[in-house]
């Protein structure tokens, strides 16, 4: 189940890139660098706000190729573009983009994580505060994997049941390799791979660091992740090496090198790209397994920057994965993951690859200067010192890179991270009182329970015209518990491929009956896996401007201690 570790697309297969690298790659520039002056900036004016410079610093490139080449905006193709969901740690980063595109002014930007008076931006990516900014709340550390599954899950069911037409929109989820430690994690991808969503595209930023430390130091966390999802169903993609240090690879005549750094466990990787010694690499990878002719004409120096540009800070070799994640979503019948090797802290050489990076919350004045000549920004060291507005980078209104952004983004449907509510009032009548009146004048001396009276008036809604095709109804295999089994033949449970067999109790009249526009949503034994599909049912009114009216039923005493994180989500 596990391949060699080498990029999944080899260089002989990548395409031709689109885009103008350099103009990228100035742009990457400036929104990695205004992402971490926000975070630290804040912190030197004081207050102790906190906030994470490493993680958005690893992912920044995959973000801006993904932005500028395949991210659909709420615009695209008559359609409503695709679901973002974003590491909640790398929030400064949609910031800093939306601040030089224009959408943020740099009042907000200078109020980060101070958002209590509405002059601010959140902590993390919520729409409580932010509503039109935000539309997926991905924090805590295993929700947001989740919720993507069930939002992907969700835009299917719509399509089928014919309340939505969702074929161009795809789920887009940004996980960290340390987040895959969460339960919820583990479960998204085995719901996606049962279900074969190949609408859901999952991309683990894999910089083997959490918050304390190596992911997994003794071992290899890339193909780890590699077995766990190909066993659960994935196309597997892996991005490890940048281009240069590929050459190595593809010139691995008898995969001696491959297998000298499969022995290399992570945590000596880490160690290699936080001390950035060209002479130290040569030492402990190549010397170490009799390799060293295989570096024999690269000096120090430039075995040095080859091997501290992963894959995941390649631009070509990143689109050539984001490309074939793409395909696969149009082609294939299975979702797709892309493990991403980057670097936490990148371009930072004093946050790079150091356990304490992710507590880092402000660069010193020499920090700042190394920071800002790595990434060409153009500013003084006087202005470095002073931590206000001056610091942050923004671009002319006739600045080549920023009609680049703005051309791209309009190509593609609209900016994002964005949300757009419908108008529910506009597009649905509500159901006159006559659907709920049944039991207006009491039971009439009949002994009846409340489970019984819910499925009543809960059936009656179901029944009616237009507003009853909205009802979504799940359910945590309790449906008998709760007097729900006699919808079963009325309603059917959603089945997207079908009921390929017959059930046992197929002669009877409420037989166990599914099909592909089944209006029930049977959750199994999943109270986490029910509430994430009540959310993604409950906003859908802006996911995909269908209003859609959720039902969920299970016992309090058996679940609640299991949703009460993602009930909070949901608020």
């Amino acid at each position: 189940m596990v391949t060699p570790m080498v990029n999944t697309i080899p260089s002989i297969a990548e395409p031709v890139y689109p885009g103008d690298r350099e103009i990228e790659h100035k742009i990457s520039n400036i929104v990695r660098w205004n992402a971490a002056i926000m975070v630290s900036d804040s912190n030197r004016r004081g207050g102790g706000v906190g906030g994470h410079i490493g993680t958005f610093a690893s992912i920044c490139d995959v973000f801006e190729v993904g932005m500028n080449h395949f991210f659909r905006g709420k615009n695209y193709g008559h359609g409503m573009g695709d679901s973002m969901w974003y590491q909640g740690h790398a929030a400064p980063g949609m910031y800093s983009r939306a601040l030089v595109e224009g959408r943020l002014p740099i009042e907000k930007i200078m109020n980060f994580r101070r958002e209590s008076k509405g002059e601010g931006i959140s902590s993390y990516p919520h729409p409580r505060l932010m509503p039109d900014f935000w539309e997926n709340p991905t924090v805590s550390m295993g929700l947001g994997p989740l919720g993507a599954v069930y939002q992907a899950r969700f835009f299917r069911y719509l399509h089928l049941r014919g309340l939505r037409d969702t074929s161009k929109s795809r789920v887009w989820a940004f996980v960290g390799d340390g987040e895959m430690d969460e339960p919820e994690s583990i479960t998204s991808i085995s719901v996606a791979g049962r279900e074969r969503l190949n609408n859901m595209i999952m991309i683990v930023n894999c910089n083997y660091q959490r918050l304390d430390g190596p992911v997994r130091g003794n071992s290899k966390v890339v193909q780890e992740f590699e077995g766990t999802f190909r066993g659960a169903g994935f196309d597997v993609i892996k991005l490890i090496w940048g281009g240069k240090f590929n050459e190595l690879i593809e010139a691995d005549h008898d995969g001696g090198l491959i297998e000298a750094l499969e022995k290399t466990p992570d945590g000596d990787c880490q160690r290699l790209h936080a001390r950035a010694c060209g002479a130290t690499i040569r030492k402990d990878i190549f010397e170490k397994h009799g390799l060293l002719d295989r570096v024999a004409h690269w000096d120090d120096q430039e075995l040095l920057e080859a091997f501290q540009v992963p894959g995941g800070h390649d631009h070509k070799k990143i689109y050539a994965a984001l490309a074939q994640a793409e395909r696969n979503s149009e082609e294939g019948g299975r979702p797709t993951v892309i493990l991403v090797k980057t670097l936490k802290g990148y371009t930072l050489q004093t946050f790079l690859g150091r356990n304490t990076v992710h507590q880092k919350k402000t660069m010193s004045d020499s920090d700042m200067k190394g920071f800002r000549d790595t990434l060409n920004i153009p500013l003084t060291d006087e202005q470095l010192k002073i931590p206000d507005a001056g610091n942050l980078v923004l671009l002319p209104e006739d600045s080549a890179e920023l009609k680049y952004m703005r051309e791209h983004r309009l190509a593609l449907g609209g900016y994002l991270p964005s949300r757009i509510p419908a108008k529910i009032s506009a597009l649905i009548d509500i159901p006159d009182h006559s659907t709920y009146n049944q039991f207006d004048a009491g039971s009439k001396g009949r002994e009846i329970s409340t489970t019984m009276t819910f499925a009543a008036l809960l059936r009656s809604m179901m029944k009616t015209p237009e507003f009853g095709q909205r009802v979504t109804l799940m359910v945590t295999d309790e449906s008998r518990t709760f007097g729900l089994d006699a919808f079963f033949p009325i309603f059917k449970i959603h089945a997207p491929f079908g009921q390929n067999y017959t059930p046992v109790d197929a002669d009877q009249f409420m037989k166990y009956a599914e099909a592909p526009d089944g209006q029930i949503l049977q959750e199994g034994i999943s109270e986490g896996g029910a509430i994430m599909t009540w959310i993604a049912s409950a906003t859908s009114y802006a996911s995909q401007q269908t209003p859609t009216l959720p039902f969920l039923i299970y016992y309090s005493m058996f679940g609640f201690q299991r949703v009460g994180d993602f009930i909070w989500q949901a608020a």
